[in-house]
């Protein structure tokens, strides 16, 4: 059944569609947190054990989902199906609109738009990550160099990476230094585990993230740091977050009068150590070693993955900065930022 199908069947059985968006919800978690027991589903679901009972056995019965000790997961048949339902459940619910318009808007090819806002629920950030692995392992192409940000946004896309299919031959690298926060949310952990996934290679770069000049200057003549910059700047795709200037600032743990410095100028993003204004000037450059700006031109796929409402002034301003070829966001972010910019 199709959306225009779904949409006549809706007329004489109203309740058909709030059915299947429930259904399609207790798949779509199933497949971000798989494996996973009922009693976690229902916890994820803010639901009770009692009342997903019927609705897990159901889905069950149509060979939807397969159990196992460590909890349920989906089937290849339940996997297939989803994709197909969360296409017909985005032009039904406006999300496939959503995405043209705001692809016309910012002047980015394609755009993604998932459910829900990420500053609201975690688990929208997860969905973000799962559309954004999927989406790129689609695309990848053999002996392809992934270069990857880091951030929590990132960490989702190496976690949600499908472990099913043949292993593909790329070699996954950081955009750059790390910035001195949790490990998990490293561009250098997130490298290593997006290739984990899709059974490639990966690099590490151990530099930090903020260098004083003169530091800068001599790490970069280091050999080993050299042969890194060349493997990450001869990358074919890349993968990176979009931040909000203050937000990266504080993560960054810069001082105040750097902070006050980036108000002055009027920073609303941060993308690979740049900061850029709403008009998508570059107002403020860090001192990092790895990817610049100037090396976007060289690569075959720009994606960029960032969400929530909080977020669309530096998606905005990112899309005027640089070039982004693919877009992976939010309900959150894409309606404000069709609202207010």
């Amino acid at each position: 059944m199709d959306a225009i199908q779904l949409s006549v069947a809706r007329r004489v059985v109203p309740e058909l569609l709030e059915v299947l968006q429930e259904r399609v919800r207790i798949l779509n978690r199933i497949g971000l947190l798989q494996p996973i027991g009922r009693r976690g589903l229902a916890a994820e679901l803010g639901t009770t054990e009692r009342i997903l009972r019927a609705e897990v056995d159901f889905l069950k019965q149509q060979g939807l989902l397969v159990a196992a000790a460590a909890g349920m997961s989906l089937s290849v048949e339940g996997q297939s199906l989803l994709e197909e339902l969360n296409q017909v459940l985005a032009e039904l619910d406006g999300r496939s609109e959503l995405s043209s318009m705001l692809a016309r808007k910012l002047g980015i090819g394609r755009v993604m738009v998932v459910n829900g806002d990420s500053d609201e629920a975690e688990w929208v950030k997860n969905t973000l990550g799962s559309e954004a692995a999927v989406y790129l392992r689609s695309v990848l192409q053999a002996e392809d160099v992934v270069a990857v940000t880091g951030g929590s946004t990132m960490a989702a896309v190496a976690a949600r990476m499908p472990h099913a299919g043949a292993a593909v031959p790329v070699k996954v690298v950081p955009a750059r230094g790390g910035l001195g926060e949790n490990v998990s949310l490293q561009a250098n952990t997130i490298a290593s585990e997006l290739a984990e996934h899709l059974g490639g290679t990966s690099v590490m770069l151990h530099v930090p993230d903020r260098l004083s000049e003169d530091t800068l200057q001599m790490i970069v003549k280091e050999p080993m740091v050299q042969e890194r910059l060349t493997e990450i700047r001869n990358s074919t795709v890349i993968v990176h977050g979009i931040g909000e200037a203050t937000s990266m600032a504080g993560r960054r743990q810069s001082t105040p009068q750097e902070i006050g410095l980036l108000e002055q100028r009027g920073a609303v993003a941060e993308a690979f150590g740049y900061y850029f204004d709403a008009n998508g000037s570059i107002v403020y450059e860090m001192n990092v070693i790895g990817l610049r700006i100037s090396d976007l031109e060289r690569v075959r796929l720009v994606i960029g993955v960032a969400g929530g409402g909080s977020k669309a002034d530096a998606i905005a301003a990112a899309a005027k900065a640089y070039r982004i070829d693919v877009l992976v966001t939010d309900e959150g972010a894409a309606r404000r930022l069709l609202r207010d910019n």
